[in-house]
């Protein structure tokens, strides 16, 4: 499922409000944001790694860094760092949001909603996993009509009319976000 991402800088600029952190990189991260938004890719993500050697709890720098995997299709990389900053600060919706959409990309859309659940429990009116969760809901009802379709037993008309519907709707918005 192709996915198109939140640009970028926005979704930096959100980590630099929601996550609290030390200083000290932050001249390293908006180093790596520069780079990254001057379409050096593999130097912006090399300059956020040397910059963790030095600090690695950084949250603010981990974000920036998993935000930038996850854009550049390294996604268990991304993984790795939304999962540990989900596990050190419980309390913040972006990584749980983040790791959503890594799920969604997988087709591992369980484990979408249940992040995205987490991040709204956390923060109700994060828009963006807010949107998620409409998506990914709507691939979980496109696999349950498909489910559905198989044991059919009687007139199946209705439900054929709401898997394409749903099928539709799915192949047009391939966005998670």
């Amino acid at each position: 499922m192709p996915i198109r991402f939140t640009p970028l800088l926005r979704c930096l600029s959100l980590a630099l409000v929601v996550l609290s952190g030390p200083a000290v990189q932050a001249a390293a991260l908006d180093d790596a944001q520069g780079l990254w938004a001057a379409g050096k890719r593999e130097q912006a993500i090399k300059l956020a790694e040397d910059a963790l050697k030095a600090t690695p709890d950084d949250p603010r720098l981990r974000f920036a860094l998993g935000t930038m995997l996850m854009e550049h299709q390294q996604l268990e990389r991304a993984r790795v760092i939304f999962m540990s900053l989900t596990e050190e600060f419980p309390d913040l919706a972006d990584p749980y949001n983040n790791l959503a959409v890594i799920h969604a990309a997988r087709g591992e859309y369980e484990p979408a909603r249940q992040s995205l659940m987490r991040a709204l429990e956390l923060q109700p009116d994060h828009s963006q996993a807010q949107e998620n969760l409409g998506d990914v809901l709507m691939r979980l009802a496109q696999q349950s009509y498909e489910r559905a379709l198989k044991q059919a037993l009687g007139d199946d008309t209705a439900l054929r009319l709401k898997l394409q519907r749903v099928t539709e709707f799915n192949g047009a918005k391939r966005v998670v976000r």
